[in-house]
């Protein structure tokens, strides 16, 4: 007997949906099917994000930091932070160190008497934001704002938190202090300014130009790095993050996910059809979630790290 030779069998999106439906015992037959079937995959990836790490979204990444800046953008589809480290960088290869930076929440980062202390980064929070960017009354002011500047006037900042981001045309910008020197004016000036987040380019913004707000997830330094310079940073942030698995396609394409998922996805998309298709029998949709989370299991146990642990003691003194 000769085998095949091949191991590329793969669903895309509208052979999987067909066989969810299938599952359901009905038949995609309409438009309108297609599109709720779509809508409830999109949802179903959404809930496998909130289940847990899914090793193939796990990306590596790095941000240049720069002393003076405390906030950083990370990517929009960003869902979390794995591990991070700060690198102490002299050229790529080059006497590389990798030294933990330790996670903080919010409530301890707020304690922080002095955010703007100088030396090497060994605390973060992680801020996990919507990624989206809203419209304000905003404009540059005063005057244009070059690709160098780090102090940006605006002619009303009432709509901006204390830190944050905003967005100049294309370019989305970090910045640490929002200041307002009469509180009889909403005019007011943002202050360390971290210009080109995300891989945007710094550019030059005329007065007169929108200010939108944006909201990405982001990191919060301390302290702010004593060394480097703009375009020649000393350290970098290295983080290991969990990503958004993609959108379901138009019907061609396959999904964001590893063959050795394909049967749990399906499993779990006839599932969510079975809530929303009429007629349906009771005891198949308790059969097909029964089923789902059945596979549910198996995907989970098989996507895992299989390296060992290994738990190193850490030692804190008090008085």
């Amino acid at each position: 007997m000769t085998t095949t030779g091949t191991s590329v069998f793969n669903l895309d999106v509208n052979d999987l949906i067909e066989e969810a439906f299938e599952r359901c015992g009905q038949e995609l037959r309409t438009g309108y099917d297609f599109r709720t079937a779509r809508r409830s995959l999109n949802l179903l990836t959404i809930e496998w994000a909130n289940r847990g790490i899914n090793l193939w979204t796990i990306e590596e990444g790095q941000l240049p930091l720069y002393p003076n800046q405390v906030i950083y953008a990370l990517p929009n589809d960003t869902i979390d932070l794995l591990d991070q480290v700060t690198r102490t960088y002299a050229g790529a290869g080059t006497n590389q160190i990798d030294i933990n930076i330790n996670r903080i929440s919010e409530s301890t980062y707020s304690t922080i008497p002095n955010k703007y202390a100088q030396g090497r980064p060994i605390q973060v929070w992680i801020n996990r934001q919507t990624g989206e960017t809203n419209a304000t009354t905003a404009q540059v002011a005063t005057q244009t704002v070059q690709p160098a500047d780090t102090t940006i006037y605006l002619n009303d900042v009432t709509q901006l938190a204390a830190a944050g981001f905003i967005q100049l045309g294309s370019e989305l910008i970090s910045y640490s202090t929002l200041v307002q020197p009469s509180p009889s004016s909403t005019a007011g000036y943002l202050s360390y300014c971290g210009r080109g987040q995300q891989n945007t380019i710094a550019g030059t913004h005329t007065v007169g130009t929108a200010v939108s707000v944006a909201r990405p997830p982001s990191i919060n330094i301390w302290p702010v790095p004593n060394q480097g310079s703009v375009g020649n940073p000393y350290y970098m942030f290295v983080y290991w993050r969990m990503r958004r698995i993609q959108d379901a396609g138009s019907g061609v394409k396959t999904q964001d996910i590893p063959f050795r998922l394909l049967e749990c996805m399906v499993a779990g998309l006839a599932y969510k059809m079975s809530l929303k298709l009429p007629n349906m029998d009771p005891s198949r949709v308790a059969m097909l979630k029964a089923e789902y989370e059945q596979q549910w299991q198996l995907a989970a146990e098989e996507d895992r790290d299989k390296a060992n642990d290994r738990f190193v003691p850490r030692v804190l003194f008090y008085r």
